[in-house]
């Protein structure tokens, strides 16, 4: 329909030359709907005036009141189908309407269109009482309005009744809220209309096919004629169907839309498929300097400052906030977890934004706020989907193992960003920036539930143009790739980063060469300068590097003669071969930094398989990768290590498996020293276990530990 409607008005043929508003043209656009080297069959990235594509179905309401944050002249309207209704989304997002503010965001009016069917069985909606309907929507906070009917002669008029009554409403809630904040009054929350339109499903299509109902039914669906090319009777019917619409009083000889139907459309700039807002020229964002934030370093003393990397970056967010504030066009979101990620300082600038009732208990909450929480993955990342296709920027933080909840919404917006980038009059947007923290190696508290680290796992397979992953190591990293994602345009930018107090290992100066590097060999904790080395010990996550660092401490005092290369990796994307990556590191370079056949102990933040994917045409064939491994539980944060073979103790042991197996050059006093070593680090395994089952904490060497030279 929308195709149709861009075509009508004109507009299609601005953006598609070959198809001209004649009878060749016409032919071009049915031939190329559905069919191999044409267009979808739904509203796709294809359509011009088009932000949201239709194949999977919950989005529509979220995604239409994130369209209209920030921008109080745009009006959004949202049809959904009764079938969409069904889902968890669509079900929660009618309550987004607590959280739109009439004066300086824009209105969204829903028009739920019942016809009774999906695809082979009834609507829920449609089969409760007109009533029980209406006081759904009135719970939801609506005013609900009714157009039902099945004479398109009445149901025209009926609907243009109904939408010119909307506006009266929307214009009178718009002048009310102006007139209570010049009175210096909270605004109240409007009660905003919605249309229930009640149609049936196959309206105007055959009644009848081979003596069966259709129209009014589930049969319906799509394409009620299943084969008119080999039947001719429902070749026959198709024929009447199509002549029923009067097209020769529609078009002229030469198929062009008859001068007065013509002239209905709107001015070029108001048409739909010029609308301003679904290919949006994107403002970018004034950043501040981000290493005005960083943590101060010094080259004798990493490890020694204790700083929250996720608190870190939330005082740069705020300034983010705070220069854009007169712009309006960044958003925070988040599922009631800002300040559980210790992302706080943005309250001192900002609110959440929130217009539902207030209480003298509330804190950080306003009817305008660059913050938006509410306790639903689903509508965060369809509000900052529908924000940022609208053109804003914007970031959604989650606690990393529930964010799979979006991983399929994630996957249409990555389709969308891949499909628009190959369409020449499609600009670029900002980018869609996660960040997740209270991640699995710190959630020992909460428990099995809270600890899976596979959302890594999802995004990368998908298209390498689109998606970016960053594991920075500290805090300066962490805001170097902030800085960075901020700025970028058309990706899919994912972050992991820890919240609790942690060492901090690059000052601001080494952090941005090392983001910008992607990934690198951190000479002051390798041992192999100037000689071959015999071991590379890699590591990907700021607890990994921990844990990796830890080790090497170890190894340096037990096996002082072993050449061990220390290697962080923030980008995990540099790990591919450039033919799977842009970002992917060359053969040569990578050879240079892990070597061709040296062994490689890769501590690895999510699940293992990723990384022996990553590096799998690489001509390095001795990784050995340790992750998560789906081993958690209520205990200590090292003991969430342990688990899973990522702690000091295990790389150690690991490292001396590697010594007798895979390193033929060190020297014989090492390879015997290593059993003892092995046996050593075993004991201190069982001392590790023994001392938190007794006091519930881990170990003292473990708990403060330090980073020596």
């Amino acid at each position: 329909a929308i195709v149709a409607q861009v075509y009508l008005e004109g507009t299609y043929t601005e953006y598609y030359p070959d198809v001209t508003r004649d009878e060749e043209g016409i032919g071009k656009l049915f031939k190329q709907f559905s069919f191999p080297g044409g267009i979808p069959s739904h509203v796709a990235p294809e359509t011009p005036g088009s932000i949201h594509e239709g194949g999977e179905l919950g989005y529509s309401l979220s995604h239409s009141f994130g369209a209209v944050l920030d921008k109080p002249d745009l009006t959004v309207f949202c049809v959904v189908g009764d079938g969409e209704a069904e889902t968890g989304p669509l079900a929660t997002s009618w309550h987004s309407n607590k959280f739109l503010n009439p004066i300086t965001d824009g209105v969204v009016l829903p028009i739920l269109h019942l016809n009774g069917f999906k695809i082979a069985n009834p609507s829920v909606l449609s089969r409760i009482p007109m009533e029980e309907l209406k006081a759904l929507m009135t719970g939801y906070g609506y005013e609900p309005i009714l157009v039902e009917g099945s004479s398109p002669a009445h149901m025209h008029p009926a609907f243009a009744a109904a939408l010119n009554l909307c506006a009266d409403k929307i214009k009178t809630i718009k002048e009310n809220a102006l007139l209570e904040q010049q009175q210096g009054r909270r605004l109240s929350r409007p009660t905003w209309p919605m249309i229930i339109l009640k149609s049936p499903k196959g309206w105007t299509g055959p009644r009848t096919v081979d003596g069966v109902q259709i129209e009014g039914t589930f049969r319906s669906h799509q394409v009620p004629l299943s084969a008119p090319a080999d039947n001719p009777d429902h070749l026959a019917l198709l024929e009447k169907w199509l002549k029923s619409y009067e097209p020769e009083q529609q078009f002229d000889l030469n198929g062009r839309l008859v001068p007065e139907l013509q002239a209905l459309a709107p001015p070029p700039h108001l048409c739909m498929g010029n609308n301003r807002f679904t290919n949006p020229v994107i403002k970018p964002l004034v950043l501040p300097n981000f290493e005005a934030y960083a943590v101060n370093i010094n080259s004798n003393g990493r490890g020694e400052p204790l700083a929250s990397n996720t608190y870190t970056v939330g005082t740069f967010l705020r300034d983010v906030i705070e220069k854009n504030q007169h712009h309006r066009n960044f958003r925070m979101f988040g599922p009631d977890e800002t300040k559980s990620n210790k992302l706080h300082a943005i309250y001192e600038v900002t609110d959440k934004q929130w217009m539902g009732e207030s209480s003298e208990d509330d804190v950080n909450i306003s009817t305008d706020g660059r913050m938006m929480e509410m306790l639903s993955e689903h509508q965060c990342e369809g509000w900052l989907e529908g924000y940022l296709l609208t053109g804003g920027h914007g970031l959604f933080n989650s606690y990393e193992a529930f964010i799979h909840i979006i991983s399929s919404m994630f996957n249409q917006h990555a389709k969308w960003l891949e499909t628009t980038k190959k369409i020449p009059w499609r600009n670029a947007l900002s980018s869609l920036n996660i960040l997740l923290s209270s991640h699995a190696w710190r959630q020992d508290h909460n428990g099995f539930t809270h600890q899976d680290p596979g959302f890594l796992s999802h995004v990368m397979t998908k298209k390498p143009e689109i998606t970016r992953v960053y594991l920075p190591p500290d805090a300066n990293c962490l805001l170097s790739v902030m800085h960075h994602c901020l700025q970028s345009r058309h990706y899919c930018n994912v972050l992991v980063a820890g919240k609790q107090q942690s060492p901090q290992w690059l000052s601001k100066a080494e952090a941005a060469q090392h983001c910008k590097e992607g990934l690198g060999i951190w000479e002051w904790a390798s041992s192999d300068v100037g000689v071959e080395p015999d071991i590379i010990l890699a590591c990907a996550g700021d607890v990994p590097t921990i844990e990796a660092l830890a080790a090497t401490t170890i190894l340096r005092d037990k096996l002082p003669r072993l050449h061990v290369r220390f290697v962080n990796v923030v980008d995990l994307m540099k790990l591919y071969t450039p033919d799977h990556h842009p970002h992917g590191l060359p053969n040569n370079t990578f050879d240079s930094i892990f070597t061709r056949d040296k062994p490689v102990l890769f501590n690895f933040h999510a699940y293992p398989q990723m990384i022996e994917k990553l590096v799998y045409d690489r001509n390095n064939r001795n990784f050995v990768v340790r992750g998560y491994r789906e081993e958690g539980t209520i205990t200590t944060p090292f003991d969430m290590c342990v688990f899973n073979g990522i702690d000091r103790y295990n790389l150690v042991i690991d490292t001396c498996d590697l010594i007798e197996t895979k390193c033929p050059n060190v020297d014989n006093k090492t390879r015997w020293t290593a059993t003892y070593v092995r046996q050593e680090m075993k004991k201190l395994l069982q001392k590790h276990k023994k001392h938190i089952y007794e006091y519930g904490l881990d170990m003292e060497e473990v708990a403060n530990w330090k980073w020596t030279a």
